[in-house]
């Protein structure tokens, strides 16, 4: 019997932490997401990428570890000027040259409702965007084929993972001399969610006009990745499961996610120092 006031903190039966606000977040979001995997399991051989099979220049990557992948042997494609390879996912996108701190404070709060989604209309308050996610390292994701989608996509989510970690452990200690409660293990967590709300058709971030263009086109290209991916699926029942959604595909790109998530988040936590972290209590250790 729960004593009056409720729990006195810690785990209950439920499996729900409420230690404090982060560990009760993570602890819901721990079983919200153990029932969205075990739904998916059954799908997994149809839905599960693989880093092997991605499309690269002149060989095939042999390995499954996104750890030693060869991220630079991913091509972009064809054209007049042959096969090229794909350009680095960091940057602001503002042109060669032109990056900007992953923690620079230069544009500004990122709060009004053009710039948030859900905000209310002509306010500047409500949710914020944070410094890190300005300029998240997604920018190939905009550019993925679609023919090879399964395998493709996990790669280039992965490759993200990894240079969006290699930009934030980069520029965390200049940004930690005025922000010294940041923990870079944090940062790097709630990039993982936010390249998983990117995923799965979530992302409440707009941006500024060209930011927004940008999303833009990176959603419809997401939304093209998983048509061809439900395309491919098998008739025995998979398909079936995505019949209702075939505009966004948001069940499969849940789906999706739950199945490689695994690959993405060690793909962002490779150095020494992260590689035994778990993504739900506790991120890792500062």
């Amino acid at each position: 019997m729960v004593p009056p006031g409720g729990r006195q903190g810690g785990s209950g039966e439920d499996g729900i932490d409420d230690k404090d606000a982060k560990h009760l977040l993570d602890s819901i979001g721990k079983i919200v997401h153990e029932q969205v995997k075990n739904d998916a399991k059954t799908y997994k051989g149809e839905l599960e990428g693989k880093l092997s099979l991605a499309t690269t220049i002149g060989e095939l990557n042999y390995t499954k570890d996104p750890c030693i992948f060869d991220y630079s042997k991913l091509i972009n494609g064809s054209g007049s000027g042959g096969v090229t390879a794909r350009d680095d996912p960091c940057g602001n996108g503002s042109g060669k040259g032109e990056d900007v701190s992953r923690f620079s404070d230069k544009e500004g709060a990122q709060c009004a409702n053009s710039k948030i989604h859900g905000n209310s209309k002509g306010s500047n308050g409500g949710a914020c965007a944070p410094l890190r996610r300005l300029h998240l390292c997604n920018k190939n994701m905009e550019k993925i084929a679609t023919s090879t989608a399964k395998h493709d996509l996990l790669v280039d989510v992965c490759m993200a993972a990894n240079y969006e970690a290699q930009s934030l452990i980069r520029d965390h200690p200049q940004h930690k001399r005025t922000n010294p409660d940041s923990k870079i293990c944090t940062e790097l967590a709630r990039s993982f969610a936010d390249i998983g709300d990117i995923v799965r058709g979530r992302d409440l971030y707009r941006g500024n006009k060209k930011e927004n263009k940008q999303r833009e086109k990176l959603e419809e290209n997401l939304r093209k990745i998983f048509e061809n991916i439900y395309e491919g699926l098998s008739n025995n029942g998979v398909k079936a499961r995505y019949e209702g959604d075939k505009e966004n595909f948001y069940q499969l790109r849940e789906d999706w996610w739950a199945l490689n998530r695994d690959q993405v988040w060690k793909a962002l936590t490779c150095s020494d120092d992260l590689k035994d972290a778990s993504y739900f209590r506790p991120t890792c250790s500062d």
